[in-house]
């Protein structure tokens, strides 16, 4: 691939087999969809050293991608990992099937909440989030363009990410650790023959709150059916099914916490 010096282990894997330039998401990585494998290219950071260790944790625990290799070449780091098979959660049947759709994110999340993390080596924790949180600040990494509308500006709760996390760091809400995905968003979980095929983007995944997969979630669906994402809007569409469908009470002061502390990122 042009503009990148793929390591050889990788190379003699992937051959010369065609793929697509998977371009959803908000990561910044190149991903090159391949019919049974995945390739991420991300520039050089010691944290993604942890996030493969993690996925090589996630093995036998969820569905989710299988590291096949892991090289760099100093400037770049290239992921080699199995395909989760199905389709996005946010696909065209899904936003019209809504009742599937509810069911399947509910039981999606209940088993990450069901897997024993006494051994877990990743660690996102309110801790280990605003301590990335203050070093985006630092370097000026917040982008503002792309948060809520009712989060920055005249017309926003905060005037600056300055104030965002210092209300974060003052407003920190009761811990409840289990298995967080770190990004649970509909483009993010996927779906086959009606039941969860599996978790892409596990390299935030790690002992975390759990209302911050439903936070998340619940944001992910809203701006889904909202017409934010699509440009389509689903009247008739409820988010608040999520916590029905999961039997509990909504928090939204940990909603509301968890989307704010998204802002960050």
């Amino acid at each position: 691939m042009e503009g990148y010096n793929i390591p050889e282990k990788i190379n003699r894997l992937i051959e010369d087999k065609p793929y697509e330039i998977n371009e959803i998401g908000m990561s910044g990585s190149t991903i090159l969809v391949f019919d049974d494998m995945v390739l991420k290219i991300e520039k050089y950071r010691k944290e993604n050293d942890e996030s493969v260790d993690m996925m090589r944790w996630l093995e036998g625990k969820i569905p989710a991608p299988k590291v096949l290799c892991y090289e760099s070449d100093g400037e770049h780091q290239y992921l080699l990992m199995t395909k989760i098979r199905g389709e996005m959660s946010c696909s065209d049947y899904y936003h019209e099937h809504t009742d599937e759709l509810i069911a399947i994110l509910a039981e999606a999340l209940k088993s990450l909440w069901k897997v024993d993390i006494s051994d877990c080596p990743g660690i996102r924790d309110l801790d280990a989030d605003l301590k990335e949180a203050k070093r985006r600040l630092d370097n000026n990494l917040v982008d503002m363009e792309n948060s809520e509308p009712t989060t920055f500006g005249e017309d926003g709760e905060f005037s600056s990410p300055e104030e965002l996390y210092q209300w974060l760091a003052d407003n920190r809400p009761e811990y409840e650790p289990v298995l967080s995905h770190g990004d649970f968003c509909l483009p993010n979980i996927f779906i086959e023959n009606g039941k969860l095929s599996g978790f892409i983007d596990v390299g935030d995944t790690g002992i975390g709150d759990k209302w911050k997969d439903i936070a998340l979630c619940y944001r992910s669906l809203k701006h889904n059916f909202d017409g934010t994402y699509t440009g389509k809007v689903y009247p008739d569409f409820n988010p608040d099914k999520l916590f029905e469908a999961l039997g509990i009470e909504p928090d939204w002061d940990k909603i509301h916490y968890f989307i704010l502390l998204d802002e960050m990122f």
